[in-house]
């Protein structure tokens, strides 16, 4: 038998693929209530949106530390857009709150 040089071990009890989504998704509501809180009215959205591209990166960024390529671009889409979703929601509640608070 030739060598066929290194390959990889297959994982047998691989990682659930949540944990890099909740991660996400709870970075994203954590940046969506500290920008509802701390950023002027005139910059809101501009800061939403740099949220989102940091929640984004962020996606990506843990999706490739997990080392699996099967359902790579689907965990990482669902990472998105469960960001943009929390964020969307939690600006929609300030939205609301500053229409009838005051």
């Amino acid at each position: 038998m030739g060598d066929n040089g290194r390959m990889a071990e297959p994982v047998l009890a691989p990682r659930s693929p949540f944990v890099g989504l909740v991660v996400t998704w709870a970075v994203a509501a954590v940046g969506a209530v500290l920008i509802g809180l701390l950023a002027p009215d005139t910059l809101l959205m501009t800061w939403y949106v740099i949220g989102f591209g940091v929640c984004v990166l962020l996606s990506f960024t843990v999706q490739l530390f997990r080392g699996e390529t099967r359902g790579f671009i689907l965990r990482v889409s669902a990472g998105s857009l469960g960001a943009l979703l929390v964020m969307g929601i939690v600006s929609a509640g300030f939205g609301i709150s500053a229409l009838f608070g005051g």
